[in-house]
C-alpha cells in the first residue's frame, strides 16, 4: 500500500518560486498561462497489513505533523 501526499501553499500565501517558474514559461512562449504555483509531492510505502483506514490516518498524521506547515500549507492524502 502507498500513500501519496501533495503539499501546496495556501491560496493566500505568496509563491515566489511559482512566480519565477511562470516568468520562465512566458519567456518560452507559453503566454496563455495565467498562474503557476509549486508544491511538494511525497510517496510513503506503508505496511500491507494495515487497513485502508489505518493507512489513511497514519498518512494524515505524517502530513499534518511532519510534511506540511499548517499555517501556510494545505495537504491532500491519497491511499493507493
Amino acid at each position: 500500500m502507498k500513500a501519496k501526499i501533495y503539499v501546496t501553499l495556501k491560496p493566500s500565501v505568496l509563491d515566489p518560486q511559482g512566480k519565477a517558474i511562470h516568468h520562465s514559461v512566458e519567456l518560452l512562449g507559453f503566454e496563455q498561462i495565467q498562474d503557476i504555483r509549486q508544491g511538494k509531492y511525497f510517496e510513503i510505502a506503508l505496511d500491507s497489513q494495515m487497513s485502508e483506514t489505518e493507512a489513511q490516518e497514519t498518512a494524515e498524521k505524517i502530513a499534518r505533523n511532519v510534511l506540511a506547515n499548517p499555517v501556510i500549507e494545505d495537504y491532500r492524502v491519497e491511499i493507493v
